[in-house]
């Protein structure tokens, strides 16, 4: 019997951020980054057990800048040769908005995804009334490809529409 090797998680370097695999330690970081009143409205519905369920683990990463965590950067995999691609979610805190951060980080990801995990495509699928998060998206290089009506419950209970972007491998700056 052979022994698989399983590779120890590792820090993906940014421009300015570092992406971190995420460890028990980031939860509460992730909480207060999550229910603040500016992100609470994107990714409602978060709390301690569900932070430790869905964003811990091999594709969870924390943004940091200068040792400081300021964020999350969470992705999926699909996995199916015919259909293989990546999908991204991301937060920031608001007062690591504005400043390029978001872009780095997605920059980095996508740029892993594509070199360190095969993918020749990755999405990612922002509210379409967040401007600002589509402006992110757009700089490191995400193009829309259409709106997907009602596609994600807000914590109103209200569904609302996203957009859907895509990166493919060409388009990596």
């Amino acid at each position: 019997m052979t022994a698989t090797t399983i590779e120890p998680p590792f820090a993906i370097a940014g421009q300015t951020v570092v992406l971190r695999p995420t460890t028990p330690a980031h939860v509460p970081v992730f909480l207060e980054v999550l229910r603040h009143p500016q992100i609470a409205p994107w990714w409602g519905g978060y709390d301690l057990e569900r932070v430790r369920r869905e964003l811990l683990g091999p594709h969870g990463y924390a943004i940091e800048l200068a040792g400081e965590v300021v964020g999350l950067i969470i992705y999926r995999e699909e996995t199916d040769p015919d259909h293989r691609h990546a999908a991204l979610d991301l937060a920031l805190h608001p007062d690591a908005q504005g400043q390029g951060l978001g872009c780095d980080a997605l920059r980095a990801m996508a740029h892993y995804l594509v070199t360190a995990r095969g993918h020749h495509r990755v999405t990612i699928d922002p509210a379409a009334h967040n401007e600002r998060a589509i402006r992110s998206c757009t700089r490191a290089g995400f193009r829309p490809v259409g709106v997907m009506r009602r596609y994600e419950r807000s914590t109103d209970g209200a569904w609302h529409d996203c957009l859907l972007m895509d990166l493919v491998s060409d388009d990596l700056p």
